[in-house]
């Protein structure tokens, strides 16, 4: 049975690789900090084989404790302050867990795991606010980077801390650059499920109406549920690489609204939607799309949820969500 360690446990997908590995049979730790993490509980409830241990990027002695621990084949390390708006509130606290907490865990692993032809596999999730300020479209794996936030910087930073472990230790460790992917288990602070939420609640009569940022910038959406098959499958590969994974196609938030208003079967969504400037980045990232076809030829990815259909399971999935909150 493979063993598999999670960092971000708690996160989108974190959740979803767990489910996904544990389905293929492995034996599937997830990393939490501290004893008093309110979403631990909801994780195991849900993922009831999941074994949940104590550690935290921001101290190197618990991640090599877990690592020895846990005797991991793979390592996922998910876990960073992922909401880009914050980052600018606190850019101190995301260098240091999604920058140098990519450093602390592949020190880790490489102490545990000796240096060459070391066993453990590293997954990093990076991310396409590398790519900020684009410099061609679509963005490949040999786009230059130009990050336009504390997080973009950040990643930068555990993006190329993967590479340099990888070719001075020789460590099996490959960045997935993943371009924007959501689900019903996003967390609402980020903006699709903010969307999709307050459509559920407009419809159920809950919420009159929702205020965003930028209505014209352009990302490129995918499921967290299929983007998470492309992680496990680039450790599975001989050789550790780097990987776009996108769906190739963008969509503004405008079309965002379009979409998650039509799955309550409204068309004009204007009069429910305002705009506020304090919902504007300080340096804005306007249009963000992948071309995933090095990881189409490598090892036969694809996404196979579309836009309206991801949508559309969100709204969905918020409407039974609150339905039932408001049932008590």
């Amino acid at each position: 049975m493979k063993r598999a360690l999670i960092t971000g446990i708690t996160g989108q997908d974190g959740r979803h690789l767990a489910g996904l590995l544990l389905g293929k049979g492995y034996e599937v730790f997830g990393m939490i900090r501290g004893q008093a993490n309110p979403k631990a509980a909801i994780v195991q409830e849900e993922l009831p084989e999941l074994n949940l241990l104590d550690g935290d990027l921001q101290d190197l002695s618990s991640l090599i404790a877990v690592v020895e621990q846990v005797q991991p084949d793979e390592v996922y390390n998910l876990g960073a302050i992922s909401y880009v708006p914050l980052s600018f509130r606190q850019p101190e606290l995301t260098a240091d867990i999604t920058g140098s907490g990519v450093l602390r865990m592949l020190e880790a692993i490489r102490v545990v795991g000796g240096t060459q032809n070391n066993p453990i596999r590293f997954y990093q999730a990076s991310s396409s606010e590398m790519f900020g300020k684009v410099r061609e479209t679509p963005q490949t794996e040999l786009t230059p980077f130009h990050p336009r936030s504390p997080y973009g910087t950040a990643k930068v930073f555990g993006y190329y801390t993967t590479v340099n472990y990888r070719e001075s230790y020789g460590l099996h460790a490959s960045n997935g650059i993943l371009f924007n992917h959501g689900g019903p288990l996003r967390g609402l602070e980020f903006v699709e499920r903010k969307v999709s939420n307050a459509v559920a609640r407009i419809t159920l009569g809950l919420q009159s109406g929702l205020t965003l940022g930028n209505l014209d910038s352009s990302r490129d959406w995918g499921f967290a549920g299929d983007y998470v098959e492309a992680m496990w499958l680039m450790l599975q590969q001989e050789s550790p690489d780097d990987y776009v994974v996108a769906t190739g196609r963008t969509h503004s938030i405008r079309q965002l609204l379009d979409a998650a208003f039509a799955a309550i079967d409204i068309d004009d969504w204007e009069p429910y939607v305002t705009t506020d400037a304090r919902f504007l980045r300080p340096a804005e990232v306007d249009l963000l799309i992948g071309d995933a076809t090095k990881a189409h030829r490598v090892f036969g990815w694809e996404p196979k949820t579309d836009f309206g259909s991801l949508v559309r399971m969100m709204v969905e999935a918020d409407i039974a969500a609150e339905s039932a909150k408001a049932d008590g």
